[in-house]
C-alpha cells in the first residue's frame, strides 16, 4: 500500500521561480496511470513565535484546463500592462538573474 502511494505523485519537472519575498514552483506530476497535471506553489516565508514558517498556497492545473488558463493568464496580464498601466516600464523586471546565495532550502519552500 505504501508503495501504491509513494507512485501516486511522481515529480516529472520543476521551474522555480524567485520574486522578492515569495517563490513560485512550476511542478509537473504524474498518476499511476502515467497522466500529467501541473501544481502552482506560492511559498513565502514568515516570521512566527520567533522562528521561520512557510506559507504556501498551491493550484493544481490538469492538462485538459492548460490552454483555458494560459489564455486567460495572457489576457489579465496583457490588460494590466495596456489598459491599467500603460505607462509603467514592465521592461525592468525582464532577464533579473535569480540570487545564488540563499540560506533555505528548496524543499523547505514547497512541501507540506
Amino acid at each position: 500500500m505504501e508503495e501504491n502511494k509513494e507512485n501516486e505523485k511522481v515529480e516529472i519537472y520543476s521551474k522555480r521561480v524567485r520574486a522578492g519575498k515569495r517563490t513560485y514552483f512550476f511542478d509537473v506530476k504524474s498518476t499511476r496511470s502515467n497522466d500529467y497535471y501541473l501544481t502552482i506553489t506560492e511559498s513565502k516565508r514568515r516570521f512566527k513565535d520567533e522562528t521561520y514558517v512557510y506559507e504556501k498556497h498551491k493550484i493544481f492545473l490538469y492538462k485538459e484546463d492548460f490552454d483555458k488558463f494560459i489564455e486567460a493568464l495572457k489576457d489579465t496580464v496583457d490588460h494590466v500592462k495596456t489598459d491599467l498601466m500603460p505607462e509603467f516600464d514592465f521592461s525592468q523586471f525582464e532577464d533579473k538573474a535569480e540570487p545564488t546565495d540563499d540560506n533555505s532550502s528548496d524543499k523547505d519552500l514547497r512541501w507540506e
